[in-house]
């Protein structure tokens, strides 16, 4: 099995500067001596970093926390991994490749000698409980996991897992399932999960999650540091502040408008194109927006160039199609939104709109996210459409406001980015428009003609090989920038900031998150 696409190269490094201090936790304050020779400097034994998002969920069975899903990365293990800077798939539990049994069927051995991160060996059972947590009736992960009809044990070392259809994706999608001890509760994994992965979590709070090496491990990407620290600085200022002051290895988020402001501290930033963004996203259950021509209208009305030169200082390419330009399955969709304010007011009047229109624009509280909101306000303005902006948590606006019974709100600007998954077009359109909260509780698309439409030419592209299935995805992005249930503005570059030569073979990812699988410091 292969993957069936691949990240486009990355854009060209910028010069740029990082640093933190980090109180008790510092770099500088976990140091060992081994190895060095009298008068050399001491080996750093930490890895520090500055990350962008918090949460209190880590559950690798049900979490889409960037925070959580990283540190996971590090924690716990897939039966196959994907490497998140090439998203290429390599054995992590597994033995090895997976054996067909038939198109339908494989069998998975565990690799020898593999234990979770308190001694217990890996059995079957943990790998089945496992798949059983994350393919769970209303799971966050199952409509892209639902191709799968059982696990089951195979004697003390394999799985077999049968699908309800061939699906040359496989391989892939088993990095979503992270195994955990069958034992494990939903308390304990929510809290602080335990993995088979080269590190384990000893502690984490609001403000900072600690790492340790895992001694157990035996598999192929081994920690190659004691320990980490990652301090959670969700405050754009606040992270470029602390990164001027000296002491951290790698900050996650650089905003593009602090790339001066940090280029005289020594460090260098690398920006991947990235599947990262901010989208609409629309009720298809309330007027006006039950009407596409009335979804188009606000995407025709919003100047996204405008906001990329302006409020993201061009780290951003436009959307031409649902995937950036640089992923292997690009096609140019069949309508690309450019500011056009006639258009927009001529859609409006074909959708029987009456303006001014008058409503809220929900947003969450991403510093980034909200400082798009006044310029969009302004362009929904010039089209008779008047918003008013309310910006909350994402968790206060998904289960108070668009989740719930009958939803009454009419649009929602938002981020995300399932590239944390995965990179595949297949994966990448179920999680915003699959069978899943997003298209029954939030869209509320599910069901549509739209959607059926979309779903048919995804089961094609899944049967088919080579052409006709980017013929078939080709078909996808279509549907999509037709309907547009929710649908980005913009696709953002990921930039990272890296001390100086702190690392010999450090590697940015193009997706939100962190990781240091592969990353040597000198």
């Amino acid at each position: 099995m292969r993957t069936s696409t691949r990240r486009g190269a990355k854009v060209a490094a910028i010069a740029a500067a990082s640093a933190l201090i980090l109180s008790a936790c510092s770099s500088a304050g976990g140091e060992s001596k081994e190895g060095t020779s009298e008068g050399a400097a001491p080996a750093k034994d930490t890895i520090t970093a500055q990350v962008a998002y918090s949460t209190k969920k880590f559950d690798p069975s049900s979490t889409s926390s960037a925070l959580a899903l990283a540190g996971n990365w590090h924690v716990t293990e897939g039966l196959y991994d994907l490497d998140m800077s090439t998203f290429k798939v390599y054995p992590a539990l597994a033995a090895g490749e997976p054996e067909m049994v038939s198109p339908t069927e494989y069998k998975v051995t565990l690799r020898d000698g593999a234990k979770f991160s308190n001694g217990e060996a890996v059995t079957p059972a943990d790998v089945v409980s496992s798949f059983g947590r994350t393919m769970a009736e209303g799971g966050l992960y199952l409509s892209m996991l639902d191709f799968i009809d059982s696990v089951t044990p195979d004697g003390d070392k394999a799985v077999v897992i049968k699908l309800k259809k061939p699906f040359p994706l496989a391989q892939q999608r088993f990095s979503l399932v992270r195994i955990v001890p069958e034992k494990a509760t939903a308390e304990e994994l929510t809290a602080m999960p335990i993995g088979s992965g080269p590190w384990k979590y000893t502690q984490i709070t609001d403000q900072q999650v600690h790492f340790e090496k895992n001694d157990h491990y035996n598999g192929s990407k081994p920690a190659t540091t004691m320990k980490m620290v990652w301090n959670v600085n969700t405050d754009d200022t606040a992270r470029v502040t602390a990164m001027q002051q000296g002491d951290t290895d790698v900050m996650e988020n650089v905003p593009a408008k602090a790339f001066e402001t940090l280029k005289s501290a020594g460090a260098k930033i690398e920006t991947v194109q990235g599947f990262n963004q901010a989208f609409i996203m629309f009720n298809t259950k309330q007027a006006p927006f039950d009407n596409v021509k009335a979804r188009q209208a606000v995407l025709y009305a919003i100047d996204a160039q405008k906001l990329i030169d302006n409020q993201l200082a061009g780290q951003a390419d436009p959307v031409t199609s649902f995937l950036p330009e640089s992923f292997a399955n690009y096609h140019k969709a069949k309508n690309v939104y450019t500011h056009d304010v006639e258009k927009a007011k001529a859609l409006l009047a074909e959708a029987g709109v009456s303006t001014p229109l008058d409503f809220t624009l929900y947003t969450t509280d991403h510093k980034w996210v909200t400082e798009l909101a006044p310029q969009i306000k302004n362009n929904l303005a010039e089209v008779g459409i008047n918003v008013n902006i309310e910006s909350m948590k994402s968790s206060a606006l998904y289960p108070n406001i668009t989740d719930v019974d009958d939803a009454t709100y009419k649009m929602v600007l938002a981020p995300g980015d399932p590239s944390v998954f995965g990179n595949d077009p297949d994966l990448l359109m179920n999680w915003w428009y699959g069978d899943n909260a997003w298209t029954k509780k939030r869209s509320f698309w599910n069901g549509s003609e739209g959607y059926n439409k979309l779903h048919e030419a995804m089961d094609r592209a899944l049967a088919a090989e080579g052409a006709a299935q980017q013929e078939a995805w080709n078909e996808c992005f279509d549907i999509l920038s037709e309907e547009v249930p929710l649908y980005p503005l913009f696709h953002r570059k990921v930039s990272t900031a890296i001390k100086g030569d702190v690392f010999s073979n450090y590697e940015a990812v193009g997706t939100t998150g962190l990781s240091f699988l592969n990353a040597k410091l000198k």
